[in-house]
């Protein structure tokens, strides 16, 4: 078994542990966290150091993967720990024993899965992305890098979710769209047309409000 550490030890971190341990690929060694106190415990797990101590510790061997358990507030921040630390630390991933993937679909390092998931055939996701609980993505449906997918999303086939895009809870993407990188969607938006510019979209249809 691996060994798993995470950065960020709030909800989401918290979430992530219970995960991994549920997935039984994971030995849990702790969290790092800019804002907690070294040796604290989380979730009955020590707090390791805060983010500038990551490369030191995973040479020294305290863990073997990483992972990110900072959530869609802070969407920017979840790239650039990413991609700092993605050349020289590997990412572990996570999908849920309940989902339901074809064999075919790819899902990037640092990926996490909740449970009750379907994605069919030819989809792909991208590295850090987070998929909620019960999201459906239909056939050759692509999420790019660092997407939040909140729970109950479903995503029609031969769609494009570019980066850092942030579906609400219950927002439904019809087939052929293509979102551009840092769009929202507020709760239960139905998306029917592609989306070019980022913001703030609500409604059904989805219009941007801001």
């Amino acid at each position: 078994m691996k060994k798993l550490a995470v950065i960020g030890s709030g909800d989401l971190g918290k979430q992530i542990v219970q995960l991994a341990l549920e997935s039984n690929d994971y030995i849990i060694t702790g969290f790092f966290d800019d804002f907690e106190t070294n040796g604290n415990l989380v979730h009955g797990y020590p707090i390791l150091g805060n983010t500038e101590s990551i490369q030191k510790q995973f040479e020294d061997g305290t863990f073997d993967e990483l992972l990110i358990g900072i959530g869609y507030k802070h969407m920017e921040i979840r790239q650039q720990l990413f991609e700092r630390f993605r050349q020289h630390i590997p990412f572990g991933k996570i999908v849920h024993s309940s989902c339901v993937i074809h064999h075919s679909v790819s899902i990037g390092s640092g990926a996490i899965v909740y449970s009750g998931t379907h994605i069919d055939m030819g989809a792909s996701i991208g590295e850090n992305c987070l998929i909620y609980n019960g999201c459906i993505i239909a056939h050759d449906t692509q999420i790019y890098p660092h997407s939040v997918l909140s729970p109950g999303v479903k995503i029609a086939g031969f769609s494009r979710i570019e980066s850092l895009v942030n579906l609400g809870i219950g927002t439904i993407i019809s087939d052929n769209v293509k979102i551009v990188s840092g769009t929202k969607t507020g709760a239960g938006a139905v998306v029917v047309n592609d989306i070019h510019e980022a913001g703030l979209y609500v409604g059904i249809p989805a219009k941007k409000i801001k």
